[in-house]
């Protein structure tokens, strides 16, 4: 603490000891209470935010024709996925004491569908050969190996298949409502309203907890297919940095989220025995950039700022839900015949049908991109914003659960086969089997991948500051 409060400091006296203006932007606003003349602070806000996907869905081919022994694993094309969510997020912050607030957000979502197409991006399209440049029904992994059906599915028709010359080969059903609460206190250190020879730091925790309908997709219940929830409690900590100085407002902010704890209903259960890596994912990201003031009236005139900032976030290996993970959950319908279909418990000799949850475990990958924002204010109570951003991701693996874990002993006397175990392999028939890897899917050579991934969101802010 010590040192990053040096830090802190030290950034400051680089910018500048001269005196900032009262009025600053939202990385210097502070929440407080018990201020001479000011009971306390309230700021209530509304956002919308429109999210957009649009990403390739590759696949390891190990039996492509014409591969020697040591080529690397080829990767061919697939399916192109396209996916929107429109969101609306009431927040409202309170201040509990001197520069100390408390604050809370439900994220509703309005709408979340996407769609699945098979990848005819270029022209003219060439289906034939090992050069082959786009993909149909025929030449699809995932219609060869039976993920999908043979007409597709389409969850806003019942379920039913697609044109045969129709590229679209799924369809989501149209979900909404809510999936967490956020619940958070924020702590401002330093406070530049306060103390102009210094920056605002603040200090913030959030807890995410869930309350909405977990999504899951049910082929016979498609009408109730309709929840965006993950059913996991999250922890947010987060630290920002900004200094208003002349025209001008740097800032920048770290965060972690993290997993505490997962509902009895979420899809992010361990079914035991080998299995590992069964939590959702970490992040882990920094934003930096400023704002320009490109007209200031002053506290009770109008202010026009625009806003440019970059933004990289780390997505750490776990579970998580992908673009393909309503076609896994269908394929795995251990009610079918479908080929993902799990075992529930590996020592048995017959296979006890489990669902797949269509949630896999996905490696690590970095999202990089940046955003531009113009905020209007008048007075000190009203603020107005527009953004959009744009983010890209680096190609990573989507089905990457491993075949289990080799046991350092004998898990039980009697068990059969336990001179097998601790040989450093995954034996088959007993309890270092991981029920959710899936061969078909998850072996190196036939994994799915995500990329040419570009995430879109446009944002709409007003805020009343009292």
């Amino acid at each position: 603490m010590r040192r990053f409060v040096s830090f802190a400091l030290g950034v400051s006296a680089i910018i500048g000891t001269g005196r900032a203006p009262a009025v600053a932007g939202p990385y210097s606003e502070v929440a407080s209470a018990f201020d001479p003349g000011d009971g306390f602070d309230l700021h209530l806000s509304l956002d919308y935010r429109l999210d957009i996907r649009r990403s390739a869905i590759l696949r390891e081919d190990v039996g492509r024709p014409g591969t020697g022994p040591v080529d690397g694993i080829p990767v061919v094309r697939d399916l192109v996925f396209a996916g929107s969510r429109h969101t609306i997020i009431p927040r409202l912050e309170l201040g509990l004491f001197k520069d100390v607030s408390f604050s809370a957000a439900m994220p509703y979502v309005l709408s979340q569908q996407g769609t699945l197409e098979l990848d005819q991006r270029d022209t003219p399209c060439d289906f034939d050969g090992a050069d082959a440049t786009c993909v149909n029904r025929m030449t699809s992994s995932t219609f060869a190996d039976g993920i999908l059906p043979g007409t597709g599915f389409d969850g806003q028709n019942g379920g039913a298949g697609f044109d045969a010359d129709d590229p679209t080969v799924f369809r989501s059903p149209t979900r909404r409502g809510l999936d967490q609460i956020h619940l958070g206190l924020t702590w401002a250190p330093m406070n530049q309203l306060r103390d102009d020879t210094k920056p605002t730091w603040k200090l913030g925790i959030e807890g995410r907890l869930p309350v909405g309908k977990v999504a899951t997709i049910d082929a016979n219940d498609l009408d109730g297919s309709s929840g965006v929830g993950r059913g996991v409690t999250e922890v947010r900590l987060w630290t920002s940095m900004a200094r208003r100085l002349g025209w001008a407002e740097p800032y920048v902010e770290a965060w972690w989220l993290a997993p505490v704890s997962v509902k009895s209903d979420s899809l992010f259960g361990d079914p035991g025995f080998g299995a590992r890596s069964t939590g959702p994912q970490q992040q882990g990201g920094l934003r930096f950039g400023f704002e320009g003031y490109a007209v200031d009236q002053g506290d009770e005139g109008a202010r026009l700022a625009i806003e440019l900032s970059a933004r990289i976030v780390g997505h750490f290996e776990g579970r998580n839900y992908s673009e393909m993970w309503e076609v896994f959950a269908l394929a795995g319908d251990a009610s079918g015949t479908g080929p993902l279909i799990l075992d529930a418990d590996p020592t048995q000799d017959m296979v006890q049908a489990l669902d797949h949850p269509g949630i896999t475990n996905i490696e690590n990958y970095m999202e990089m991109g940046g955003r531009v924002a113009a905020r209007i204010a008048v007075g000190q109570k009203f603020r107005l914003s527009a953004a959009f951003e744009l983010t890209a991701e680096n190609e990573h693996v989507i089905t990457f659960t491993d075949a289990g874990v080799d046991l350092p002993e004998c898990s039980g006397s009697g068990t059969s086969g336990c001179e097998l175990l601790d040989d450093e392999l995954v034996t088959p028939g007993t309890p270092e089997v991981n029920p959710l890897h899936v061969p078909l899917t998850d072996l190196v050579g036939h994994r799915y991948r995500t990329g040419s991934a570009l995430n879109y969101v446009v944002g709409v802010n007003a805020t009343l500051l009292f």
